[in-house]
């Protein structure tokens, strides 16, 4: 095999889980784009989208539950030449990760996250999740699903992200094009990939997206705020896909004084004794 290509490899998902296909599209981007394997991380948690980095030929990072964030973002700081990707479930993005998703946005690390969102948590076993649907009836929740669903497009908007779009795993021509548009944003991006998940959620099935999703059309102006906001709250019987928000806006490199110098942290040199002497003074 070329070392200047991506590879996937076998995975443990379920037949018809919509992984595959984004794994697919991510494969795709990353070779339409030129990049290559060693000029990427790969980022997860815990949870079935959490496993995409073991699936791919890059380097790669897995982590806590809901921890992939920091990890992706440290990672970046250091190295400002790797293109960054966090690839992590509704629930481990959503819920476990909820408070490192909002204060990511904050900072705007240049990382790409791609949220594999199947309104359930899949790995364990089919609980609800954050953007599980009110009234959803699943094993642990028999009366139905009492909590309010987040909706993480209008979270991210509000939060100040620069870049939110949504997609769907099964509409393969336009997860590629949003899936590049994302890793080339300079900043925070954030892509909410709708997808089936066959054995734990028999609601949000291939058929249900595909009778609701739409795609914006070429009117569409994302960097208005306002109709972003309005654009996100639209999600029971229409779903829009496509670059819901974007804005052009400086980077946490180009912000931090250290960073916005050009040279990589990775490229500094230090003397290991004062390093020793900083971590003494914390003894």
């Amino acid at each position: 095999m070329s070392m200047d290509t991506f590879q996937t490899y076998e995975t443990a998902w379920c037949p018809g889980c919509g992984n595959f296909n984004i794994l697919k599209c991510l494969k795709i981007s990353l070779e339409e784009l030129g990049k290559s394997p060693h000029e990427v991380l790969m980022v997860g948690g815990i949870g079935q989208a959490a496993k995409t980095p073991q699936y791919i030929s890059s380097n790669s990072f897995c982590g806590l539950h809901g921890r992939s964030l920091p990890a992706a973002a440290a990672a970046k700081i250091a190295n400002e030449k790797l293109t960054v990707i966090v690839d992590t479930g509704d629930g481990d993005s959503y819920g476990e990760g909820g408070n490192h998703f909002i204060h990511n946005i904050r900072r705007n690390v240049d990382i790409t996250h791609f949220v594999h969102d199947n309104q359930i948590y899949g790995l364990t076993k089919g609980q609800a999740s954050p953007t599980t649907s009110e009234g959803h009836i699943t094993d642990v929740q028999i009366d139905g699903n009492m909590n309010t669903p987040i909706n993480p497009i209008l979270l991210a908007i509000a939060s100040g992200a620069g870049f939110v779009a949504r997609a769907f795993s099964g509409d393969t021509e336009n997860l590629v094009s949003i899936m590049k548009q994302a890793i080339s944003y300079k900043g925070y991006a954030l892509v909410d990939i709708l997808q089936p998940c066959t054995s734990f959620n028999k609601i949000n099935t291939f058929s249900y997206y595909k009778s609701r999703v739409y795609h914006l059309d070429e009117n569409y102006d994302p960097s208005d705020k306002l109709s972003a906001i309005t654009k996100a709250m639209e999600f029971d019987e229409k779903i829009p896909l496509g670059i819901i928000y974007k804005e052009e806006k400086q980077s946490f490199h180009e912000k931090n004084v250290t960073l916005k110098a050009g040279v990589p942290l990775i490229d500094k040199k230090y003397n290991p004794k004062d390093v020793q002497k900083i971590i003494a003074e914390f003894v």
